[in-house]
């Protein structure tokens, strides 16, 4: 894929992250550059062609935007926003009152997301994120790699969608569309390991964290959660029952965390005891 030459001149920087930084076009508020640091350049590429082979399986997802590059040699993509958009996490924020039904309609995004079969040729299996996550992590014994391994490859398969980041600010709504954003972790496997990403989010983070990621006290939190599971579930399953069954799941997301942050993380690997 070739690089589309653009001009910084016609944006303004606004924000910046791990990877890069993020721009407004100076003209037009419906356009944005996500730019990457200088040497990123298969980073950009890879992000858009993934993002690519999503939007044309009909998952419902921004249309991808174009492969950049600028003047001094910078990779990224430009994109359109959706203009007017909200996330379920901001939407809850702002109207609690209203968590079952936002809660209910990412459950049955999520739903239909899971049912989404795949071409497992395309792309990775969640498993094999989880074992290499796990090998690099420097934290964990070889006796609960062993244990945690085990487990995961005990876990049934299935050759639908993941997500890959599961939160609840990465679904967003516009009027009656609805979108999955951010889906550049997105592979295939076992829906089990995507929800777990929505109880760690709601149940296990401490308060700080979703207050400052998502804009709500925890006890908003855990009300989506117990709003989310038996919209997603159904509501033939108690939700202690749910719980127990997430929980190891949640736990095993300190293996991204614990990459991210390069520390052990034993509040959520305390979700792990069952299998350790």
């Amino acid at each position: 894929m070739e690089a589309i030459k653009i001009s910084l001149d016609d944006y303004v920087l606004f924000g910046g992250g791990a990877n890069g930084e993020s721009y407004d076009h100076k003209h037009d508020p419906s356009v944005m550059l996500k730019l990457y640091f200088p040497g990123k350049i298969q980073q950009p590429l890879d992000e858009i062609s993934l993002a690519r082979k999503v939007y044309n399986m009909g998952i419902p997802t921004p249309e991808p935007g174009d492969y950049v590059v600028t003047e001094d040699g910078r990779y990224g993509i430009r994109f359109r926003r959706i203009l007017g958009k909200k996330s379920y996490s901001r939407a809850t924020a702002d109207e609690p009152e209203k968590v079952q039904q936002f809660a209910t309609e990412f459950a049955q995004m999520c739903k239909q997301l899971h049912a989404t079969h795949v071409d497992t040729t395309q792309f990775e299996n969640v498993k094999d994120r989880y074992y290499r996550l796990l090998q690099e992590n420097p934290f964990f014994t070889l006796q609960e790699k062993k244990k945690l391994e085990r487990f995961i490859a005990d876990t049934p398969d299935e050759d639908t969608a993941v997500h890959g980041d599961l939160q609840y600010s990465n679904a967003i709504f516009v009027g009656e569309r609805r979108y999955f954003i951010d889906l550049g972790d997105f592979c295939w496997g076992n829906h089990i390991f995507d929800v777990a990403m929505v109880y760690l989010c709601c149940c296990l983070s401490d308060e700080n964290f979703i207050q400052k990621t998502f804009h709500m006290p925890k006890s908003l939190a855990i009300r989506f959660w117990e709003h989310f599971a038996p919209a997603y579930f159904g509501e033939g399953i108690s939700l202690k029952e749910i719980n127990a069954t997430i929980l190891p799941f949640a736990g095993l997301k300190t293996l991204i965390i614990e990459r991210d942050t390069k520390r052990p993380m034993p509040e959520i690997r305390e979700a792990l005891k069952s299998i350790l």
